[in-house]
This record gives structure tokens, sequence and C-alpha cells, in this order.
């Protein structure tokens, strides 16, 4: 085997590594939060979860990696190689600063860089006219009820403000779209579909976890409020097991497609088929780092977005669980962190506007916006700097 495909191999796996790092907060911050479990037995409940996630769902997101962003041809393994320094470099300086970032984000931001800097735009798997315009059409099929449901709900309860019509059109959007992809309506993959879950994953897990926790307040606002903290203190150990579940099938798979894309690009597999060592030790990285923990993201996500009780501890991950499962079914890349920082902000307005601390959220966002940007960039250079040592043979 190639120097440099083990190479990318090891760097892949660090990349799955530090993702466990920076992610471990997405799968333990609220059982952590509420005193569930303590935080090394929530790390353990988490490492065993993500281990079983990417035997449990389909490699279909290691594929939507490997060969749906940029064109398998262009792929060449040390093109590969410098799209995940970026990658790795982005989530490493994130974790040190506690900030939760999307992992699989940054590394499909590594793969656009890479691939636009060595071979141009056209090496990129850019959505056609016709899919963006079906796209905002069922987009706008679903904002446009939301909106006016939204305008109605907010005129015979309180006082009407413009911005409630933006929210339920986003609500309606964010409805619609899902509901058109699961029903065969609409097809969408690669490029599109990660940028349009950027915003759809976090809002589908405020919208989940909101009604859910609505739900359950209403089925036991009777209940002693102790005997609650205790069934709900139990029912969340299920609950971050499905969260973790659900993120190590979908975050683990990152790996498993970048070096199943060195295989084929090295002649050592002849398709793209993700092979069982692959999955093993990219879900054996994953939950190696998600062992290990990033404490500073977790007491982020955990203690400095709301403050959880037990029962919005266990919406927020059964919510969060639920989403990444659907995603991973469907074979789409979306944040773990994004999923599940929508669900806790979603839990913490059940109790009033003021309930969530809106600017650590804003800090979070703007951490969301620049990680493929900040990522395509770092990759470019590299290329740059590989193109100029090596003569241009990269």
């Amino acid at each position: 085997m190639d120097l440099i495909i083990i190479f990318g191999i090891l760097l892949a796996l660090l990349f799955n590594f530090a993702n466990g790092l920076n992610d471990a907060a997405n799968s333990i911050a609220t059982i952590i939060a509420t005193k569930a479990l303590t935080p090394l037995q929530a790390v353990l409940l988490a490492g065993v979860f993500n281990l079983l996630g990417p035997l449990l769902f389909t490699t279909a997101i290691a594929a939507t990696i490997g060969r749906g962003i940029v064109a398998p041809a262009f792929l060449t393994p040390p093109l590969i190689l410098t799209a995940m320094i970026g990658a790795v470099l982005w989530v490493l300086a994130t974790s040190y600063l506690g900030i939760p970032v999307s992992s699989s984000h940054a590394l499909i931001g590594g793969v656009l860089g890479a691939g636009i800097a060595a071979a141009g735009m056209g090496a990129v798997f850019w959505p056609s006219v016709d899919l963006l315009k079906q796209v905002v059409a069922y987009g706008l099929a679903g904002a446009i009820p939301g909106a006016i449901i939204a305008a109605l709900l907010v005129y015979w309860t309180s006082e009407f403000r413009p911005w409630n019509l933006l929210l339920g059109g986003i609500i309606g959007g964010t409805i619609s779209i899902p509901l058109a992809i699961i029903t065969g309506f609409l097809e969408i993959s690669g490029i599109l579909a990660v940028v349009i879950f950027i915003v759809i994953s976090p809002v589908l897990g405020f919208i989940s976890a909101f009604l859910l926790a609505a739900i359950v307040l209403h089925i036991f606002r009777n209940h002693h409020p102790k005997r609650l903290t205790a069934h709900f203190r139990n029912l969340q150990i299920f609950s971050g097991s499905l969260q973790a579940a659900g993120h190590g099938g979908n975050d683990a798979q990152n790996a498993m497609g970048i070096i199943t894309a060195m295989l084929l690009a090295g002649g050592l597999i002849s398709e793209f088929a993700v092979p069982l060592w692959v999955i093993l030790a990219s879900s054996l990285a994953i939950s190696l780092g998600t062992f290990l923990g990033g404490w500073r993201v977790i007491d982020k996500m955990a203690n400095r977005i709301t403050k959880i009780r037990p029962y919005q501890g266990f919406c927020a991950s059964t919510a969060a669980g639920g989403v990444l499962s659907l995603m991973n079914i469907f074979g789409i890349p979306v944040s773990t962190t994004h999923a599940i920082t929508g669900a806790i902000m979603g839990v913490g307005a059940t109790r009033g506007y003021s309930a969530v601390k809106w600017g650590v959220v804003r800090e979070i966002v703007i951490a969301w916006v620049l990680t493929m940007p900040a990522t395509a960039v770092v990759a470019g250079i590299c290329v740059a700097i590989a193109q100029v040592l090596t003569g241009g043979a990269l």
C-alpha cells in the first residue's frame, strides 16, 4: 500500500478522533447537565453507542462524502490528504476554544476547497437550476402557510410582530422540504443537501424538542417534581444512547467516505463499497475521541445555552436522536452539533424567550457559518503549497 494512502488513512482516523473529541458534547451534554450520569459514565455510554451507530445504519453518508461532493476523477490521494488537513486543523482549534462546530461540514469544506483549488469549479457537483427551482417551490409551499398560521396564532393570542411571519415561514419550509424528500417528490444530494440542512437540522431539532417538551409538560403537569425528575433521569440514559448511536452513524461515516475514496483512487478497490475494517476503524476512532471528551465543548452545551431539567434533557436528546436517525437513513451528512443545539434551544424556549442565552447561541451559529468557508480556504492553501513543492504534480 502506498505510503501516502497509509498516511491519509491515519489522518482520516485522526479526524474522526477529533470529531469525537468535539462532538462528545452532542451525546452527553444533557445527561451531564441533569446529573443523570457522572461525566465518566456519560462518556463511556456515548463511546459505546458511537461505535454501534455505524453498524446499525447504512453507509450512504460515506458515499455522499466520498463521491457526492467532488467528482471522483479529481480525488487523488494527495488531494484528499490536503482536504483533511484543513478539516483537522479547524476541528482541533475549535475543540481547544470550546466551540461546538460541525465536523462533517469541516470535512466537506476541506474537500470543496481542495477540489476547486486543484481542478477548478467544474470539479464540484453543483446542483442544476431546475433542482434549485424545485427546492424553492417546495420551501415556499411550506413557508407561505407556515407564515399565515403563525400570524393567525399571534393575532389571537398576543400582540402581532412582523418577525412572527418570518419564524412561521422558516418552520413551514423546514417541515415541507424534508417531507418532500421522504415522500420521494424531491431528490437532493451532495453539496445542495449539505447546505440546505445547515438550516433545516437545527430548526428540526428545535421544533421537535419544543413540541415533545410541551407534550411532556402537559401529560405530567400534576406529577410530583421529585418523582418526575427521578423517572426522566433514567429515561435520559435511553435517549442519550439513541442520540449517541445517531451521532456515530452520521459522523463516523466522514472518515469512512474519505478512506474508501482513497482506496478507490489508489486502485486498491474496484468500486465505492466501504470495507468492514474501515467501518470498525472509523467507529473506534470516533469512540476514542468521545471517551476522552471535549470538556470545554461539553461545558458550553450543558451549562451555558440554557438550564436543563431532566425531562428537558430527555426531550432534547430524543428529538436530536430522531433527526439524526432520519438523516442517516436518507444518507444526508448533517451536523449533529446543529441538531442537538437546536433541540437544547427548543426545550429551553418552553420556559420563555429569556430562558435561552442567545448570546452564546449567536457565538455558536457564527462558528457554524464560518466552518465550511474556513476549511475550504485552508485546504485550498494547502493544495497551492503542495503544488509549488511538487512542481504541480499533486
